[in-house]
């Protein structure tokens, strides 16, 4: 079930600009139970929306892992998205037009304290398992540390502490290319759509890997005279694909809301910062991930008091948390049920 929550009151966020109110998008799965122990929060990834039954319908939906039938399952769209939150789109009070370019973009710690107010108004006190990969990771990470009391386990999916300097650079190339599109700096839903385009191409090197274009893509002609090329087509076509769905400012802005990242911000460093989760933590990474190599996730279950570490073996880069669905429940599965609180969960 979709649905919109506004939070009314003053919001300030980490760079200080102050918000009057802010709307959420979010959707639910199942029921909260009468003890209130049944609530998985997923947190999705950076052009997502807030249905998990639609872009990870490997583990969400009936009859699968996370199944409505037993847990209430929520997902927030992230502020700055296109689909129901908070955007770019939206009316600048000060000005009674789109804020555009102006829009005072959120950082990952500014979402997940925009979320607890979301959670105090459903009704939830704790949240019994909380997962996410890549940005998504990102917030979960940044919640467990801001309320370690709130979450029993977390699964942190190919993610990290802070972004690197690897992932900031391919983020700063995106905005580039968006930026070098004429229409950027134009005030209309449509402003710098081709930049996009361009963006998605450079992003789904980061995402992919060597073996992903080698298993998917081929060279379909040896012919000197022959344009056909199965690779290049293919990243045009995600990049027109994206267009259809998206727009070039929620991309700009959720990018830089991803490159500030840093979950020692303030909290004198990384490894402080992750010692104060409570939350049992299996840390889920991806073999050939090369946004986010496995070095960030050892670094995290390394630092989390409660954690196990699990690499998942994917030809398929960074993307592999999306698809690679049947290792994940594999590696969540035999965690869970390891430990007592879910073997009683489960029975009732």
């Amino acid at each position: 079930m979709s649905k919109t929550f506004t939070y009314n009151k003053p919001f300030r966020l980490e760079n200080g600009a102050v918000l009057n109110r802010f709307h959420l998008a979010y959707t639910t799965h199942g029921k909260l139970n009468e003890e209130k122990n049944n609530v998985v929060w997923i947190f999705h990834a950076l052009t997502a929306n807030s249905d998990p039954a639609e872009w990870w319908g490997g583990l969400v939906g009936n009859d699968k892992f996370f199944d409505p039938k037993k847990y209430f399952i929520v997902c927030v769209n992230m502020p700055g998205s296109c689909y129901g939150s908070i955007s770019p789109f939206d009316i600048n009070p000060k000005t009674n037009n789109s804020w555009y370019h102006d829009f005072p973009w959120f950082t990952t710690r500014d979402m997940v304290r925009a979320y607890r107010h979301l959670k105090d108004h459903i009704g939830i006190e704790k949240i019994h398992i909380g997962i996410g990969g890549s940005m998504g990771g990102q917030q979960l990470l940044e919640w467990a540390i801001e309320e370690p009391k709130s979450f029993e386990y977390i699964f942190p999916i190919a993610t990290n502490a802070f972004h690197s300097a690897w992932g900031v650079a391919f983020n700063a190339s995106q905005r580039f290319a968006i930026e070098n599109d004429s229409t950027w700096k134009e005030q209309h839903v449509d402003a710098g759509l081709d930049g996009m385009k361009t963006a998605r191409s450079i992003a789904l090197l980061s995402y992919r890997s060597y073996d992903t274009y080698k298993l998917t893509q081929k060279i379909t002609s040896g012919n000197l005279q022959s344009t056909e090329r199965s690779a290049e087509s293919y990243q045009e076509y995600q990049g027109e694909k994206l267009a259809k769905r998206f727009n070039a400012f929620s991309y700009y802005f959720l990018s830089k809301g991803m490159d500030a990242h840093n979950i020692g911000r303030d909290r004198e460093s990384a490894e402080k910062a992750l010692e104060k989760i409570k939350a049992k933590a299996l840390v889920i990474a991806i073999s050939s991930d090369l946004l986010f190599p496995p070095s960030e996730q050892e670094f995290l279950a390394a630092h989390i008091p409660y954690a196990e570490y699990r690499a998942i073996h994917s030809p398929y880069g960074h993307d592999g948390f999306l698809l690679e669905y049947e290792q994940i429940e594999e590696a969540i599965k035999t965690f869970l049920y390891n430990t007592v609180e879910e073997k009683v969960l489960t029975t009732v």
